[in-house]
């Protein structure tokens, strides 16, 4: 995984495509993990029509910061150990829910010290976006959940085609492999944001979380357009279709760095707008197919009402 791919004539591949290689990979039972409808997190008293829909309204938003939060530990704990050494503090990772550990994680040995200040300005990022989320949460925050920053890699670069069955891959064992690790779940992050903002309805939460978005877009810009440099075009795009396929039959958007011998930095549709994915999409990406996979990134998986 060192050495740079070579270069591919990237015809973006539809569903079919998509659905013919989740069956050579062996990840075909997909779609149905996330029964994430939103839900009160507990009884309600009910005084009024009005009452009810403020009440619901403020669930609503709960549940969607304590989704964005699971994914940002994960960000977070992912940057930190790769650019620091270091995961987060105990502190910031109490809640409710059941807490829980991080397998695997080590400083990234750079041989790039540009590439190192890259990535401690995004672990920086990733755990202000902890912090922030956890103050505006306060007592309802959710604990971090079980993090697996080992075995999960390695599912899902073997599902993705870039090992062999009886291979692993270690995120942290080089910058590339890094970088990679990265872009397996960093554009997961900016189409959950733009997923979940019709969900919410406090305009001020709202304001805070496309702000978050467009920092999560800047660091995805970033990763790609580094692994562009570094000529990764035959991983991402194996990546990108195993991202695509995995977050279910609807929809082919997931793109990869290099479309028809062109930069593809920034994926966007037809209008240059971004897609979303909902959360159920989201949850199976980062679930990386269920129970096969022992639920990925989040073996016990997330804390919160969207798990």
């Amino acid at each position: 995984m060192s050495k740079p791919d070579s270069e591919l004539a990237e015809q973006k591949p539809g569903v079919t495509d998509r659905r013919r290689f989740m069956t050579h990979v062996g990840l075909t039972t997909l779609g149905v993990l996330g029964a994430s409808k939103l839900v009160s997190a507990g009884p309600l008293t009910i005084d009024s029509d009005a009452e009810a829909d403020a009440k619901a309204a403020t669930a609503t938003d709960i549940n969607v910061l304590n989704f964005a939060l699971n994914l940002e530990y994960l960000e977070a704990e992912y940057y930190l150990r790769g650019a620091y050494g270091r995961g987060l503090s105990s502190s910031d990772r109490t809640g409710t829910g059941t807490q829980g550990s991080v397998t695997g994680g080590s400083a990234v040995p750079f041989q790039n010290l540009e590439f190192r200040d890259f990535m401690q300005e995004i672990a920086r990022d990733e755990e202000a976006h902890v912090r922030f989320i956890r103050a505006a949460l306060g007592s309802q925050a959710v604990a971090e959940p079980t993090i697996d920053l080992q075995q999960s890699f390695t599912t899902a670069a073997r599902a993705a085609g870039l090992i062999g069955a009886t291979q692993s891959f270690n995120p942290f064992a080089n910058e590339i492999n890094f970088l990679l690790g990265a872009f397996i779940f960093e554009d997961v992050g900016v189409t959950a944001y733009k997923g979940a903002a019709p969900l919410l309805t406090d305009k001020t939460i709202l304001s805070a979380a496309a702000g978050i978005l467009a920092v999560e877009a800047y660091h995805a810009g970033e990763i790609r357009t580094l692994l562009y440099q570094l000529g990764q075009f035959t991983a991402t795009k194996a990546i990108s279709d195993l991202r695509d396929a995995a977050d279910g039959p609807v929809g082919d958007n997931d793109q990869p760095i290099r479309l028809q011998a062109h930069a593809n930095i920034v994926p966007t549709d037809a209008n240059g707008i971004a897609f979303g994915r909902t959360t159920d999409q989201v949850l199976n990406i980062v679930y990386l197919g269920g129970a096969a996979a022992n639920f990925g990134f989040f073996p016990n998986r997330l804390n919160g009402a969207i798990r």
